[in-house]
């Protein structure tokens, strides 16, 4: 068995199960990749991936086993190259952040503002996606933490700290009805056209769960990604808006008005997550610290060993 057969597992995964695409990213024939795989599946005893004339569909169940083992040694090799050239470099380097627009936008500027002079000989970069994709990018080694909300989707590879909640509020223009409203209600919200977050984010499915549970069902007319493009149509006139209460911008958004929701929807939670085999230089756990207080480097630390002591005795248990 070679770690080049297990990369190539991983890399058909990532290309969507084109075996052109992946051995194009790999710098190599795809008769060669194919090859590889066979030799891999004979050595091992089963398939890794499910398969029809010819053509990959998918992975088999013993196969996703094989494709998380080979990410792992993946991001652990990564890790191991890395980590001399961290060891040396002191507070130099490249910081790959993924974080969703509601963070880039509302939470991390005032916490990039302090970071850039501190560290100058830091290059930031930042990628954005919705709270799952940038939990895979950390996963597959393209970023060093991701920073979002609650995801549908487990990633049992991460370890994932809390931050802080992200309270709900609704915005609508300033001389809607139901600013005005005396006592608010879900019976009232109910009554408007609704424009609120894509069903990727949790700010979506906790707030469509309340009504459910309520027997109710909101009309949602629009949905995004970016609040402030649902804050812009909810100016136009065309639905009230549930979105994150940080969102709200009294001195910009002045087309509109908000009203506090907390006591109706439930919050989100913001977490930061990491590869537990990052190598926590400095300057990533200042930035950690900076936007959450409460993850000091003590327990930044403290929650990476523990989350390696529990995979321990997972892996025991299995």
């Amino acid at each position: 068995m070679k770690l080049q057969q297990l990369r190539y597992v991983v890399e058909i995964v990532r290309q969507g199960n084109h075996l052109s695409a992946a051995a194009e990213a790999l710098n190599t024939s795809q008769p060669g990749v194919s090859r590889q795989i066979q030799l891999l599946e004979q050595e091992l005893g089963f398939e890794i991936f499910l398969r029809t004339r010819n053509r990959i569909i998918g992975l088999t169940e013993p196969g996703q086993i094989v494709f998380d083992i080979g990410q792992r040694i993946g991001t652990d090799v990564a890790a191991l190259k890395t980590l001399k050239e961290d060891m040396h470099s002191g507070n130099r380097g490249v910081f790959t952040i993924a974080t969703t627009h509601t963070q880039a936008r509302y939470v991390l500027p005032k916490v990039i503002e302090q970071f850039i002079p501190r560290y100058p000989d830091v290059k930031l970069v930042m990628k954005q996606g919705d709270p799952e994709e940038i939990c895979a990018l950390v996963e597959a080694g393209l970023a060093d933490i991701s920073i979002g909300t609650e995801t549908t989707r487990t990633f049992p590879n991460l370890v994932q700290l809390p931050c802080m909640d992200l309270q709900r509020c609704i915005v609508a223009p300033i001389d809607h009805p139901i600013l005005a409203v005396p006592e608010l209600t879900l019976e009232e919200i109910v009554k408007y056209p609704i424009i609120t977050y894509d069903a990727r984010y949790s700010g979506r499915w906790k707030v469509l769960k309340v009504f459910a549970d309520a027997g109710l069902e909101p009309k949602i007319v629009m949905s995004g990604i970016d609040a402030d493009v649902c804050k812009t149509y909810v100016g136009m006139g065309l639905g009230i808006g549930i979105l994150a209460a940080i969102t709200y911008d009294r001195d910009r958004d002045t087309e509109i008005a908000v009203r506090d929701v907390s006591h109706l929807l439930p919050s989100s939670t913001i977490k930061v997550s990491l590869r537990p085999n990052t190598y926590l230089r400095q300057f990533l756990l200042d930035f950690v610290h900076t936007v959450a207080p409460r993850l000091t480097p003590f327990v930044v630390r403290r929650e990476v060993r523990e989350f390696h002591g529990s995979a321990y005795e997972r892996a025991g248990a299995g």
